[in-house]
């Protein structure tokens, strides 16, 4: 009997055999949700590990656990749900903002406030502060995007079919967005830039890469990726914004009221990206 042809992410684009999608198209949509779904991770980490004062590292492990469980919902899927995957992006985002804060803060009153001395149980971080912390997760996502390309595998996330692909996707998907939430801080409290002036510098940014794409010689896949990690610290400067002290350069709306927010926004793009889907199958039918 001829053995089943395996299908590899290298071969996807050539091949004519049919696989089922497992993650979205790169489109303007995927952005604005990308940014909602960080922003709110931002919100939501700090909901847990501040306001409710479990701490970063009970808030750690538990949104780690979380983050553990809806990888391998969306890794037994059988093709792209919106739900499933950007549940992901939410459970990373809010796993790397307690894990950013864990390596970078400690229970100094640089980082806490109303004379604390304290942030939940267990140990209140490393305080390794936020340029360590940030070169730390930058050589690790330079460690797994080198182990990546030494795979053979594509880069292209439309092209992503095979478990090896999507376990080095989400890898990078969890370090990223835990680097850009050390970037985000940065800016927010140690640049002197503020959380406005350090969300308009992360625009600036992306509106460079922007243009960017209409020069042949600079890659898409790079693009991507650099805007993947600047769009973490965009969110990480709104959701701080949106939260912290007026006192601080905020808006003082607090991290349960913009979570509710930012969740209700969110699972409505989700709803959108459900629906555009199954239409777009439908006409593939």
């Amino acid at each position: 009997m001829q053995q089943p042809k395996v299908l590899t992410d290298a071969d996807v684009a050539s091949t004519t055999t049919s696989v089922m999608k497992k993650l979205p198209e790169v489109t303007l949509v995927f952005w604005i949700m990308k940014i909602a779904a960080t922003t709110l991770g931002e919100t939501a980490g700090d909901l847990f590990s501040q306001t409710l004062k479990l701490g970063y590292f009970l808030t750690t492990i538990a949104l780690f656990l979380i983050f553990v469980v809806t990888l391998v919902v969306q890794l037994r899927s059988s093709r792209y749900n919106p739900f499933f995957y950007w549940t992901v992006i939410l459970s990373t985002s809010m796993a790397g903002t307690t894990m950013s804060d864990f390596m970078n803060r400690d229970a100094s009153a640089k980082y806490l406030s109303n004379g604390a001395t304290s942030l939940g149980w267990g140990p209140q971080g490393l305080g390794l502060g936020y340029p360590a912390g940030a070169a730390i997760l930058l050589s690790i996502l330079m460690v797994i995007f080198a182990v990546w390309r030494l795979s053979g595998m594509t880069f292209q996330i439309r092209d992503i079919v095979t478990f090896r692909g999507e376990a080095l996707f989400w890898s990078a998907i969890l370090v990223s967005n835990t680097l850009g939430t050390s970037m985000g801080d940065f800016l927010s409290d140690s640049s002197g830039l503020g959380y406005a002036g350090g969300a308009l510098l992360v625009t600036g940014l992306l509106a460079v890469l922007v243009a960017l794409m209409k020069v042949p010689v600079v890659p898409n896949v790079l693009l991507f990726w650099i805007a993947f990690v600047l769009t973490r610290p965009l969110g990480a400067t709104a959701g701080d914004f949106l939260t912290k002290p007026v006192a601080k350069g905020g808006l003082n709306l607090g991290t349960a009221g913009s979570s509710a927010v930012l969740l209700a926004v969110l699972l409505g793009l989700m709803a959108y990206a459900h629906v555009r889907e199954r239409r777009t199958r439908a006409e593939h039918r």
